[in-house]
């Protein structure tokens, strides 16, 4: 009998508030929030200026590849691979992706006509 009269005294459970569910969740959202700007954005924006910079490389210009080395491209050899001159007579064949950044634009071939 005991028994019977204790669960009789346990009252009904009591559903949540709807407006808790949101508070408990806005924190996460907020985090992902910071997340996505402090970190997502500038990456795909350094992500796409990189692909910019792949695409528009050309004969003559200067750039800093991914080990450090700074040289002249001499030749476009197809879409994915340049040939870098480091020095006179020393070529070689780089990735296009190992080129992090252009140091000069290749000068037209009238500017470089009239420096010499």
């Amino acid at each position: 009998m005991l028994i019977s009269e204790a669960w009789a005294q346990t009252g009904a459970p009591v559903a949540a508030a709807p407006g808790d569910i949101v508070t408990s969740l806005l924190p996460f959202i907020l985090i992902l929030f910071i997340f996505w700007m402090l970190i997502w954005r500038p990456q795909l924006r350094k992500q796409k200026e990189h692909m910019e910079l792949m695409q528009n490389l050309k004969r003559g210009d200067r750039v800093l590849t991914s080990g450090g080395l700074i040289g002249n491209i001499s030749k476009i050899v197809d879409d994915t691979t340049v040939e870098v001159e480091f020095a006179e007579g020393v070529k070689i064949k780089c990735a296009r992706h190992h080129v992090t950044d252009l140091i000069d634009r290749a000068k037209s071939s009238a500017e470089s006509k009239k420096a010499k």
